[in-house]
């Protein structure tokens, strides 16, 4: 059963909607999706065949337009002029955040020339969800799926291995173990978290280092979400204390802590902690 809001701020206005759905359970997805979906003309979806199960799960009878990368430039007018005569749409994809590595910005573009309003419902998406549950940092570099030819892929892995946050990918498995090398050449030094039917019956993750990484034995089904972690900054132990540095810790030595101090300095230079402490004692012992 749907519940519905009497939020006047809540009605459902004509326009697009870009409704984020289930990427496995199909229980994950809100309320006001539902409510969305419900009030719909049409729904475009990738495969009415997997859209009609969530619809009828929920019992929702809008009618279900096919709209995948093969027909979306197709059906642009059509759609486009369904938009205009007042009509609620709702582009969801068959799994996930519609648009996101899955058709969506011709129609969102087109939308927005023609002066249509577009609303996102918020909800799931692979590659939060991924993030979310990696530990690494919080800012991160989405791609999308991997190009299907080796050189491009070597190409963007180059320019990858310099990124300060951790990057997410989509891939299947067949191509994950063909590129495991790959990885290992440049994104050694870091972790990675390998996602697999998240939300689903079978869901599974492995959480390894770069170089112990290994390939699937078999191909499983579906496609795979990978995170790899941030790029790790060593400091050199092997640079020594600039002559400036060495004047701040002089003046600071009776304000602060030697502890406080080290944190400080470090901030801002590649010379170990170690080093700056052991000058800071031997300063506080010249005193």
């Amino acid at each position: 059963m749907i519940l519905h809001t009497d939020n006047i701020n809540n009605k459902v206005k004509s326009g697009l909607y870009i409704v984020s759905t289930p990427i496995g359970n199909l229980s994950d997805i809100t309320l006001r999706a539902l409510e969305v979906l419900e009030k719909s003309d049409y729904v475009l979806c990738e495969d009415t065949r997997i859209s009609k199960n969530l619809l009828e799960r929920y019992q929702i009878k809008s009618k279900l337009i096919a709209n995948h990368k093969f027909n979306e430039k197709k059906n642009l007018s059509k759609v486009i002029d369904i938009l205009k005569s007042g009509s609620i749409v709702s582009l969801i994809s068959d799994a996930g955040t519609p648009s996101i590595s899955d058709p969506g910005a011709i129609l969102i573009n087109e939308c927005a020339s023609n002066g249509i309003d577009i609303f996102p419902i918020p909800g799931v998406s692979a590659v939060s969800s991924a993030v979310s549950i990696s530990g690494f940092s919080d800012k991160y570099f989405f791609y999308g799926f991997f190009p299907e030819k080796d050189k491009q892929l070597k190409e963007d892995f180059e320019k990858f291995a310099n990124l300060e946050g951790c990057i997410v990918f989509f891939i299947s498995p067949r191509k994950f173990n063909r590129s495991i090398k790959d990885l290992k050449r440049y994104f050694s030094n870091r972790k990675i978290l390998v996602c697999r039917e998240m939300t689903k019956f079978y869901e599974e993750y492995i959480r390894t280092d770069i170089e112990t990484l290994e390939p699937f034995k078999s191909d499983p089904k579906g496609e795979l979400t990978i995170v790899i972690s941030e790029k790790v900054k060593e400091k050199n132990s092997s640079i020594i204390l600039k002559e400036s540095d060495k004047i701040s810790i002089q003046k600071l030595i009776k304000k602060l802590s030697i502890k406080d101090i080290t944190d400080l300095i470090s901030q801002n230079t590649n010379v170990s902690k170690k080093e700056i402490y052991n000058y800071c004692l031997k300063i506080k012992n010249e005193k």
